[in-house]
């Protein structure tokens, strides 16, 4: 086994950020994909899906996004840009190729497949952003359609229907907001979304996130700066709420067959539940290692194993700043845990 070797498990944004940072430190990375192409879950989004950081501020260092810099790239276009980043990628990608189980072996390691096995001096784990949908425990049973937001598309089937989707994060608003056009539509949160004007002094947001170092803090400091997820508005989805366009309501508290039963108490039949409540890390590779909590999440500090030397995460939630998990910030997280890696 050379000390050179990476396996970087899993082919997404982080998988190639990790790559391409793996590459720049000398060392030999090889990435696995489950999916058919090493473009991570994005060709799988829903049919509306825009980045709400302009494609500026989204691309990887060096490698910025063809076009108008000030637009703000479509999912299609995201997909694109990560296929010519993967074609690019000076490293083996297999894709079709799901990990069944990591093991140490010495002082590295062997990564199992159902085909194979790759032995690996370091192993970045960068599978668990968004293949693990996450839909909270509800009492009661519902009898309508229940599903996540990672498994809707448009809202066309949705016409004439009533629709509550559950979350306060961009993509619910994103959907709710779209979802109203055509269906009586209610957007459920455990506290009202908080927004944030997308362009300040004439400037997306973005450019005072990058100007003030502020996509920098640590979640520590940022936990304690703001509650919940900050939503980028033009304007367009708060004036839905308030025009009554589309209707905030605090989160319903159980299922009655096809109804919600809201907080004050009153009973509503509902045809649909999207549930845009985030993801959980998808390492369940990892159990025989130890080196998850009881709920499966990862123990690490900023991205580095707290369990094994040499094994490292990408594309966690608030890794190491507000950023972590998004294209304009994994590159930075992915330059870091490798240089600890190759002991940099």
């Amino acid at each position: 086994m050379r000390d050179d070797s990476v396996v970087i498990i899993g082919g997404g944004q982080s998988g190639l950020a990790g790559g391409y940072a793996a590459r720049e430190a000398g060392l030999r990375p090889v990435v696995l994909e489950a999916g058919e192409r090493a473009v991570g879950s994005w060709p799988k989004y829903y049919d509306s899906l825009a980045l709400f950081s302009p494609a500026r501020y989204s691309g990887f260092p060096g490698t910025p996004f063809p076009g108008d810099l000030e637009r703000y790239p479509t999912r299609d276009e995201v997909v694109a840009y990560l296929d010519k980043l993967a074609a690019g990628l000076d490293a083996e990608i297999h894709t079709n190729t799901r990990v069944k189980t990591v093991e140490t072996q010495g002082a590295g390691f062997v990564v199992r497949t159902a085909e194979k096995e790759f032995q690996a001096g370091a192993v970045i784990c960068a599978s668990g952003s968004f293949t693990n949908p996450y839909i909270p425990d509800l009492p009661g049973e519902f009898t309508g359609e229940l599903l996540h937001v990672a498994d809707y598309r448009s809202p066309k089937q949705y016409a004439g229907h009533r629709v509550v989707v559950v979350g306060a994060g961009n993509s619910a608003i994103q959907v709710a907001y779209e979802l109203a056009e055509v269906a009586t539509t209610t957007l459920a949160v455990r506290r009202p979304v908080q927004f944030v004007p997308q362009v300040r002094g004439g400037r997306d947001m973005h450019y005072w996130l990058h100007t003030l170092r502020l996509d920098l803090l640590p979640p520590s400091v940022l936990k304690r700066l703001i509650r919940g997820t900050p939503v980028f508005d033009t304007g367009t989805y708060s004036n839905a709420i308030k025009s009554g366009l589309l209707d905030q309501r605090p989160m319903f508290t159980r299922f009655n067959d096809g109804q919600v039963e809201w907080a004050n108490g009153t009973r509503e039949h509902v045809d649909t539940v999207i549930f845009a409540t985030g993801y959980r890390p998808n390492l369940t590779y990892l159990q025989d290692l130890k080196a998850l909590d009881s709920t499966g999440m990862p123990l690490h500090k900023r991205g580095l194993s707290l369990t094994h030397k040499r094994l490292a995460y990408l594309g966690i939630e608030f890794q190491r700043s507000f950023s972590s998990n998004t294209l304009r910030g994994v590159s930075r997280d992915a330059k870091y845990v490798v240089r600890a890696i190759a002991g940099k």
